[in-house]
């Protein structure tokens, strides 16, 4: 174990924005997939569950909270295990956790056992998975990664509508037990797709700099330094105010239209209808993020997006019939798809790449907090007026709030340190460039081979020392 070295991503690397990417790309899309819509998926054998064990249905719930749980909860705990071992070992690991939860609770003989295999274990085994997923997408794609985000993001809603139906047909055909036994041996496909995550190579140097090499400073496990970065403060106090309110509406919608009167599969049939409108937002939205104009602007279109959401929300509070509650759908999704497709690519922007594979687990540890109190106080509020409107004003005013948190705090208080960089690193490299641009040509017969091996690596730096606006907010 002392051998391993820390997963710090090759410096100097230029992503490549395809190649490869693309099966990088595609396994980020499977895993998201499996990481977002696996929770939803497994709640249509919560009625079996009921029957054979007598339990009720909030007991039942908790296993789809215990799975959200620790796919927000353990984000420091993944950002360790990748910063340790790397990337493809600890999806590797996951892969296998996720499928063995799985296979184990399908033997299970009581509820509490079901939460420890299929909840806990399963839930820890997704973990590992995504957040290393998007770290090696952010490692592969450089100006073509809003589009990958996009595409990646579509993996939750698609999945949704392919495993729901699936679910049921194996509840059907082979009963719980079955079914999670199947749903086991498909979530080993994370492991191919943790085998699919190749570390890029560093580019390749001569004995001189071996030894400087050698006497780099280890990076930290878990890099707490990112709170010292504004934007990445501001962005983690709003994506927390944000999913406070972000998932209600959806654990909602349907028994908003049951209690209108309508049948439970019209009531179901509105999920459907969100779910494809998301699968098409989320690429749109990522092809536009990436346009020129755009891209510097991202954090602006993310606070858009959330405003449109809470918009959203607001409107649907007054919808009186199936009609307007078909029409808050189609918005929803639409908003909904572009919240999914950005909330990693401005994360991305603004801690960079050195530092994101600390940053997300932290921010996922904000927001797992987040997860955990608003669907449940949204739920009470619900029990204490008997009015799903105020369920989605407050929802509404939430999103809201943190779309303004995040525009008003990136203007007022980032705007002006646009010109800085980043990180120690980026200073050290821009300084080195300073002084190969003012030295006379005797002097460049001496310049260290690390500088000439950087500026051949990365020939679209040369001379070029302004401060990217994708790397901060």
């Amino acid at each position: 174990m002392g051998a391993v070295v820390a997963d710090d991503g090759p410096s100097g690397v230029k992503a490549p924005d395809g190649g490869w990417g693309w099966a990088v790309l595609f396994g980020c899309f499977i895993i998201t997939g499996f990481s977002y819509a696996f929770p939803k998926a497994v709640s249509v054998f919560f009625k079996e569950l009921i029957r054979e064990f007598g339990i009720g249905y909030s007991d039942t719930a908790w296993i789809s909270s215990i799975l959200l749980a620790m796919l927000y909860g353990t984000g420091p705990l993944c950002s360790v295990c990748v910063n340790r071992f790397g990337c493809r070992p600890v999806m590797l690991v996951g892969g296998l956790f996720a499928s063995m939860g799985m296979v184990i609770a399908s033997f299970c003989t009581s509820i509490v056992q079901i939460y420890l295999t299929a909840g806990v274990i399963t839930g820890l085994g997704l973990a590992l998975n995504f957040q290393p997923s998007l770290i090696m997408l952010n490692r592969y794609f450089d100006k073509r990664r809003p589009l990958a985000n996009g595409l990646s993001a579509a993996g939750s809603p698609v999945f949704l509508c392919a495993l729901s139906p699936l679910g049921q047909i194996l509840q059907h055909e082979y009963g719980w037990r079955g079914g999670f036994l199947i749903l086991g041996g498909m979530l080993l496909n994370c492991c191919v797709c943790g085998a699919l995550m190749r570390p890029l190579e560093p580019p390749k140097k001569s004995e001189a700099t071996k030894e400087p090499a050698e006497k780099k400073v280890k990076k930290k496990l878990l890099d707490f330094s990112v709170f010292k970065d504004g934007g990445f403060v501001i962005y983690t106090l709003a994506a927390s105010i944000m999913v406070l309110g972000l998932f209600v509406p959806p654990v909602f919608v349907v028994s908003y239209a049951k209690d209108l009167g309508y049948q439970d599969t019209k009531a179901a049939f509105l999920l459907t209808i969100l779910g494809f409108i998301d699968i098409f937002a989320r690429p749109i939205c990522g092809m536009v993020a990436g346009l020129k104009w755009v891209r510097p602007r991202c954090v602006y279109l993310f606070s858009f997006a959330m405003i449109f959401n809470g918009f959203t929300d607001l409107m649907g509070s007054m919808s009186i019939d199936y009609g307007g509650l078909v029409v808050f759908c189609i918005f929803f999704g639409i908003s909904y798809g572009m919240v999914g497709a950005l909330q990693f690519e401005v994360l991305m922007a603004i801690v960079g790449t050195q530092k994101f594979s600390s940053a997300i687990g932290l921010v996922l540890l904000a927001e797992a907090m987040a997860v955990l109190i608003g669907p449940p106080s949204a739920g009470k509020l619900l029990d204490a007026t008997g009015r799903y409107m105020f369920v989605f004003i407050i929802a509404g005013i939430e999103v809201t709030t943190s779309a303004l948190v995040l525009a008003l705090g990136n203007f007022f208080c980032i705007k002006k340190k646009s010109e800085e960089p980043h990180t120690k690193e980026e200073a050290a490299e821009r300084e080195e460039l300073n002084k190969s641009e003012d030295k006379t040509p005797e002097d460049a017969k001496v310049d260290s081979i690390e500088v000439e091996q950087f500026l051949k690596d990365e020939p679209e730096k040369n001379g070029e020392v302004v401060t990217n606006p994708e790397t901060c907010v």
